[in-house]
């Protein structure tokens, strides 16, 4: 069996998984999440703690598969996920305006990022952007996309990038 799929998903004070037919919902103190589930996947309680049982052994990948989103969903609700940028540039600014992130990237014109719904999004500084909420994918996803407006560049290393992102500087050309 699958070694991901093996391990229990223990279950924080305060959260609740509810599982009715296909849909598994996951209820915490920072919001509610719910998944399809997959119908070669079923769930077994045991004292707080759920295992993933697939249905035979051609389907040990989708067991572990499901195990990580649940798991994912319980911490998301339980702590939350959250990732920060950092602006690296001459001029280069960030403001949350209402439900809209103000960027200024050295374009002509200022960029404004709708936050989508469940997202919310802090500049503890001009240079600094933390994305937080309780769905990974949801949080990986608006900081890829505020990442995209600007990318670090090699050279001078200038753009938006991740705290903990390294960037690989090359040499410029000489004459």
């Amino acid at each position: 069996m699958s070694r991901v799929a093996k391990s229990p998903i223990k279950l924080p004070s305060g959260v609740d998984i509810n599982i009715s037919g296909s849909k598994l919902s996951v209820k915490g103190p920072k919001g509610n999440l719910a998944v399809d589930l997959h119908p070669s996947i079923s769930f077994d309680e045991n004292d707080g703690e759920y295992l993933v049982k697939p249905d035979s052994d051609k389907n040990l990948a989708m067991a572990g598969t499901f195990r990580a989103l649940v798991n994912n969903m319980v911490i998301g609700v339980s702590t939350g996920f959250q990732k920060k940028l950092q602006l690296v540039g001459v001029g280069y600014r960030a403001q949350v305006q209402g439900n809209k992130l103000n960027l200024a990237l050295g374009f002509s014109h200022p960029i404004n990022h709708a936050m989508p719904e469940g997202i919310t999004i802090e500049t503890p500084s001009q240079t600094e952007i933390i994305v937080s909420g309780c769905d990974k994918q949801k949080v990986g996803q608006v900081a890829a996309e505020i990442r995209a407006y600007r990318p670090p560049e090699p050279y001078k290393g200038k753009g938006v990038r991740y705290s903990d992102e390294r960037v690989a500087r090359k040499e410029a050309k000489k004459a």
